[in-house]
């Protein structure tokens, strides 16, 4: 009698699956049910903040459901890397990286310090953005050039200061590349993220920085901060009276790029409905009005393309941030 309740009980089991489909099917068929985490792993004001609020307006409304901007800062964007990298890989908790991402677990290891995160730990949705960096200083200062501005550096070792997100993040890394280049000394000052160095370097508290074109470009246009140069191959639509490094004669190059990841093992149909949500946001005019505005562009990858593009930049920096080696 109980061996045929029993056979009894698991057919009814296996007739409502089929019907009603296991739960963890039938939650990815339903998502997403509920709003969604956009971690920014910066404070307001930086790159990814610009690029991750109207990314995640215009995501919202293709998968009618909110998807709310949460920032997380510390650590060069660490701590809300890898806040997401162990995240439940349901989707409804995504990263909108910059960079550094690539950088973070190669520093932890020459730091020789326990890892925040591993790229493998992540995975890639879309690329919004790939912006060479720019120097800049404020328009007050004394330097109306790069040549008079590394004159200058040369001529007083250690008494320029620099901001940035913090160690070897993505304002980090390319003015490391230039004292590496130009055998210069300059002190690093690390911030919390690139709204907070900014902010420094308008108070006077440093001397300069580099940074993406969309954290600076409205002070720019204001007549508070000038542009010097920058880390791209060839003149910014955006800033076409600036020079590239490579026109002064400096053979190095940073972009600066974003884009969308969620933690491995999300489901495929989870992570397809967020690539469809990706392309919606990078065609909508209204999220790109508002990268215009922000002085960046929309330079869109779908996952496999970025995907390639992550393991290649990965590759390169890591080979970087051994050269610099441990840094203060």
């Amino acid at each position: 009698m109980t061996s045929r309740r029993t056979h009894l009980i698991s057919a009814l089991t296996l007739s409502l699956l089929s019907v009603c489909g296991t739960p963890s099917v039938q939650a990815q068929e339903d998502y997403p049910s509920r709003p969604i985490t956009m971690v920014v792993p910066f404070p307001p004001g930086g790159v990814a903040d610009a690029v991750g609020r109207p990314v995640a307006e215009a995501m919202g409304r293709y998968l009618k459901q909110s998807v709310v901007v949460e920032n997380k800062g510390g650590a060069g964007g660490g701590i809300g890397m890898g806040q997401v990298a162990k995240a439940k890989p349901d989707g409804y908790t995504v990263l909108m990286a910059l960079s550094s991402l690539v950088v973070l677990p190669e520093a932890d290891k020459v730091l020789k310090r326990a890892p925040m995160f591993q790229l493998d730990q992540l995975k890639p949705i879309a690329r919004f953005s790939a912006d060479p960096t720019v120097l800049v200083v404020r328009a007050e200062s004394p330097w109306k050039t790069y040549a008079e501005f590394m004159a200058y550096v040369k001529a007083h070792p250690a008494k320029v200061s620099f901001g940035s997100s913090g160690n070897y993040g993505t304002m980090h890394v390319p003015m490391e590349q230039l004292k590496v280049a130009t055998s210069s000394y300059m002190l690093h000052v690390p911030y919390t993220g690139a709204g907070p160095a900014v902010m420094a370097l308008l108070s006077g508290q440093i001397e300069a920085l580099s940074t993406g074109p969309a954290s600076v470009a409205q002070q720019i246009k204001a007549g508070k901060l000038r542009a010097l140069a920058h880390w791209g191959e060839g003149r910014l639509a955006s800033m076409p009276e600036v020079p590239s490094l490579k026109e002064l004669g400096v053979p190095i190059a940073y972009a600066q790029w974003s884009g969308l990841f969620v933690p491995a093992h999300t489901p495929p149909a989870v992570v397809e409905k967020l690539r469809q949500a990706a392309k919606f946001a990078a065609a909508d005019a209204r999220a790109n009005q508002a990268m215009q505005a922000s002085g960046s562009s929309f330079m869109f990858q779908d996952a496999p393309e970025f995907e390639r593009y992550v393991q290649t930049d990965a590759k390169d920096m890591a080979a970087l941030v051994q050269r610099i080696g441990k840094v203060d």
